[in-house]
């Protein structure tokens, strides 16, 4: 399993980012290998994390060859003021069981171990 972390600063949003986003968003979920994402903004607010989980890195370069994807990796520029990505495969994940979340619990598998 893959995570594709996106970290980003917003800029200002037009209606050609909107159509793009819903698009993008559409491949994600059409994708085979997309398993979810999960969101989260820095505690001052200036600063966004969209972390996308991928089955395997076929379907993450999949996601990220799509046509809308690359259109607005070309004109970032237009709606950010920065952005840095992070991929990252997941070795593992595990917790006590009380929140769900897109990747396995794998706590049950490690006999014992919480390494």
């Amino acid at each position: 399993m893959y995570a594709a972390a996106f970290i980003f600063e917003p800029g200002t949003y037009d209606d050609r980012f909107h159509a793009l986003d819903a698009d993008i968003e559409a491949a994600a979920v059409a994708n085979p290998g997309y398993l979810g994402r999960e969101t989260w903004r820095s505690e001052d607010g200036v600063r966004y994390n969209a972390t996308y989980y991928w089955t395997d890195l076929e379907a993450l370069k999949t996601f990220s060859s799509h046509p809308q994807h690359l259109e607005a990796k070309r004109n970032y520029q237009r709606w950010y003021k920065g952005f840095h990505i992070v991929i990252s495969e997941v070795i593992r994940s595990y917790g006590d069981g009380a929140l769900a979340h897109i990747t396995p619990n794998s706590r049950s598998t490690l006999s014992g171990t919480h390494a």
